[in-house]
């Protein structure tokens, strides 16, 4: 009877254990439901390194400028053209919902009129003589737009942090811990400010890296902050404390593993205003880089760098317009939408509504003609394309959907196709190399042969092994099919002895391998409308070329750290002229095997 007592207690306890950890569970998903539904936000860096145009903090702290010196840009930061108003517009253009904006770097250098012992603030100790956060919040909840505070935990500057510079430590911890105890204090006591005079909706940490989640007093800091607002939001840059990771440049590969996740990239190459800092990414690459974080279920964190005086470069309100063009005419593919559909189903991005019942696919360029899902069991209630109202003809073959796709309605960065289906969403899984081994070259039919031939290859099985296809392509027939034949003899190096593509995440296509693996083949269909894009590409590319015709291509990189491990961005640029008119295929001559980035991205910890 004991024993059986002792039983059902321990049951009762593991029941409601499980029910606390469901409510607590639906209680943080309500609390990050604004979150995960914002899709987009604006990141502010603004500061005194504007003034010179020099890495925020960074600059001093690696010693290319000394502090003095650094410091000395505070009589250059006047903020004389600080429109708080006009930001907010042009972030309410570009279709943002959120925002964050530095209320103090590194350099310590606080934005608010911070009252802390020995603060250094714009109000007091610059040329401006004024809080420049305050007329920026102000305006953003006046347009409903969430409030975002980025705070640096260490501060360079202040005489009881620890740290210097790169080279210079003022203690340690265990043999002044007073002096650590006034740092905690003082930190506390500014974010009890931001807390008081703002009350904002997310406040995004940076610096945990310098110390320990005990010596942050991390459990203390979020403690404090939810006495203001019981349902403020952190990122994970709080020693993992927070609610949603932030990689940072890099674009994932794969979806992060936590459900709620923010990209945080630049415009260029900087976070603050760098005037010689012109490598702009197009408005085309951003948008489709808001796509990748959308079909990935997560957001993406744009940043901008306005100048001392408060005007924003002209480089980068076009990159923010452009941006909201596209997002004013997809409102309903982007917000409150969730990640798509498995790898296999769609060569290129997807996202789904809230309630499954909608597909949207991101179609990253024209002349599309049409396209296929595969292992779609749903029955179609209808197709359009987002911003435009006719229904768009299609077929549905067993579980493949063919869509075809009228050129007059494609839009001229991302083309988004909408399939509305009776009930919510259901899939099988996709045909294995295996199953593909029945496709016949002698019997391709017009069912799009040529894209068929490309889906077997990418999937592990070409059928031009063991027949009389050689590099060149000459003398090969395909007697039943002269078109195709033409365009496998014109690209027979991408198809001779090639080998499965690399995995779904890398490229929007399907791509194969050479059988030393140096060699990357690039499928490309229709017209891009704008540089094809490679993530996760560790090897050095020694040269690009379309296949058939010779042309070489120059690769753009961007968002190369040279200190991470994580690669860049490949960019791609084909001249429109030299496309097939079928399928393109572009070839990477690699300096090795091919080596692939796979890991999470996460924030950056150094920068030199």
């Amino acid at each position: 009877m004991v024993k059986q007592l002792k039983c059902f207690v321990l049951f009762a306890l593991l029941l409601n254990l499980h029910a606390a950890a469901q409510l607590s569970k639906q209680q943080e998903a309500k609390k990050m439901e604004w979150f995960k539904d914002a899709k987009l936000g604006i990141f502010v860096h603004w500061g005194i390194y504007s003034v010179n145009g020099i890495s925020e903090s960074w600059s001093f702290f690696n010693n290319y400028i000394n502090h003095d010196l650094y410091m000395k840009q505070l009589d250059g930061f006047t903020a004389n053209n600080y429109q708080a108003n006009e930001w907010v517009d042009l972030i309410t253009e570009s279709g943002a919902k959120y925002a964050v904006i530095t209320s103090k770097h590194h350099d310590g250098v606080a934005l608010w009129d911070s009252k802390a012992q020995d603060a250094l603030t714009t109000s007091r100790n610059s040329a401006a003589k004024k809080d420049v956060i305050s007329p920026f919040v102000t305006a953003l909840k006046a347009k409903d737009i969430k409030t975002g505070i980025y705070f640096s935990l260490p501060d360079w500057s202040y005489p009881n942090y620890d740290v210097f510079t790169r080279t210079r430590k003022r203690y340690t911890l265990k043999e002044h811990p007073e002096r650590w105890k006034a740092y905690q204090h003082y930190f506390q006591q500014q974010l009890n400010e931001l807390s008081q005079a703002f009350n904002p909706d997310l406040l995004w940490f940076d610096g945990d890296w310098e110390h320990t989640a005990e010596e942050w007093q991390a459990d203390k800091i979020l403690t404090n902050l939810r006495k203001y607002n019981p349902d403020i939001i952190v990122n994970a840059r709080l020693t993992g404390h927070g609610d949603y990771d932030t990689p940072e440049q890099g674009v994932p590969v794969t979806k992060p593993a936590n459900p709620y996740w923010e990209l945080c990239y630049t415009t260029n190459d900087s976070w603050g205003y760098q005037p010689y800092d012109l490598n702009y990414k197009s408005a085309n690459m951003i948008i489709r880089t808001l796509v990748d974080c959308i079909s990935m279920g997560g957001n993406l964190l744009l940043d901008i760098g306005p100048k001392a005086d408060g005007s924003i470069p002209q480089e980068q309100i076009a990159i923010l317009k452009g941006l909201g063009r596209w997002t004013r005419k997809h409102q309903e593919a982007i917000y409150s939408t969730r990640e798509g559909l498995p790898p296999g189903h769609f060569f290129g991005k997807t996202a789904l509504s809230k309630d499954k019942k909608k597909v949207y696919l991101f179609l990253e360029q024209k002349d599309n003609n049409s396209l296929t899902i595969n292992g779609l069991k749903n029955s179609i209630n209808n197709i359009y394309i987002v911003g435009h109202p006719d229904k768009l003809t299609y077929k549905k073959d067993g579980e493949a959907l063919t869509v075809e796709i009228p050129k007059q309605l494609e839009d001229q960065d991302v083309t988004v196709v909408c399939i509305t289906l009776t009930d919510e969403l259901s899939i099988n899984s996709v045909a294995s190399p295996r199953q593909l081994e029945s496709l016949s070259l002698s019997d391709l039919g017009n069912d799009h042969p040529v894209e068929r031939i490309i889906k077997s290859i990418n999937d592990g099985y070409n059928p031009f092994i063991n027949t009389n296809l050689t590099i060149d392509g000459l003398d090969y027939t395909l007697p039943n099919n002269k078109t195709v034949e033409s365009w496998i003899k014109k690209h027979a190096e991408a198809l001779y002895q090639t080998g499965k593509g690399i995995p779904d995440g890398h490229f929007s296509g399907s791509s194969a391998l050479s059988a030393d693996k140096q060699t990357l083949y690039l499928f490309v269909k229709g017209k891009p409308t704008g540089p094809i894009a490679i993530k996760g590409l560790k090897n050095n590319i020694q040269r690009a070329r379309i296949v058939g015709e010779g042309t070489l291509i120059t690769p753009e990189i961007y968002n190369k750290l040279y200190w991470s491990a994580v690669p860049g961005i490949v960019y791609l640029p084909l001249p429109s002229d030299r496309l097939d008119k079928d399928v393109t295929v572009i070839a990477l001559l690699l300096d090795g095997p091919v080596d692939l980035y796979r890991e999470e991205v996460g924030a950056i910890e150094s920068n030199l």
